[in-house]
């Protein structure tokens, strides 16, 4: 793997990140290691023990066999032991949406970084001003216009301070070289803002 540029300046920001259906790929972990040579500290739980998928077909099977609530717990204990120092709460795709969920329920969360997935919005949900930014592929199979259109006017309404950026033709996990829907200019984009948008964070 290529070096990244390291951070020459800020503090870190303390990340928890959470994998997508597809399980925890090796796509996840260069990610991690990117945003960690940019000085930042990132937790990457394992929401299925290990388990990893080919196809979204498979990685869905997991995903219903373990249920979304199961999945919620074990994100919620992982990022326990770290969320009273303030976490950026990050995921692709299935973890934005539960990195989303975890977001908008802790109330010292420090910033929310969505990549290929949003996930609903609890009634009367509020948050302080909570920095967010979604990237997301145009169009995206599951985040069709209208939704993503209802999702930023909730969030906004939430408190929420939301910046979204979309990649016309990527594909949904746009981000991960080891899939067909991988497309690297979109990918290198999308990490340039997304390290602008923590290194602000650090401020």
């Amino acid at each position: 793997m290529d070096a990244y540029p390291t951070a020459s300046e800020g503090s870190p920001v303390k990340i928890v990140m959470f994998h997508s259906a597809y399980g925890l790929r090796p796509a996840v972990r260069e990610a991690a290691e990117r945003l960690r040579a940019a000085g930042h500290e990132v937790h990457l739980p394992d929401l299925y023990d290990g388990r990893t998928a080919d196809t979204v077909e498979e990685g869905m099977r997991i995903k219903d066999e373990i249920g979304r609530e199961e999945l919620l717990q074990r994100a919620v204990a992982a990022a326990a032991p770290h969320s009273d120092q303030g976490l950026v709460y990050a995921g692709f795709s299935l973890g934005g949406s539960i990195a989303q969920t975890l977001a908008l329920g802790d109330e010292k969360a420090r910033g929310l970084l969505l990549l290929h997935g949003t996930s609903d919005i609890a009634e009367g949900a509020v948050t302080d001003g909570l920095p967010v930014q979604l990237h997301v592929a145009e169009p995206d199979p599951f985040e069709s216009e209208d939704w993503l259109n209802a999702w930023y006017l909730r969030m906004g309404k939430a408190g929420a301070d939301v910046e979204v950026h979309r990649y016309r033709g990527a594909g949904h996990l746009y981000t991960d070289p080891d899939l067909p829907d991988f497309d690297a200019e979109a990918a290198e984009r999308t990490w340039a803002v997304a390290l602008g948008f923590l290194a602000e964070l650090d401020a």
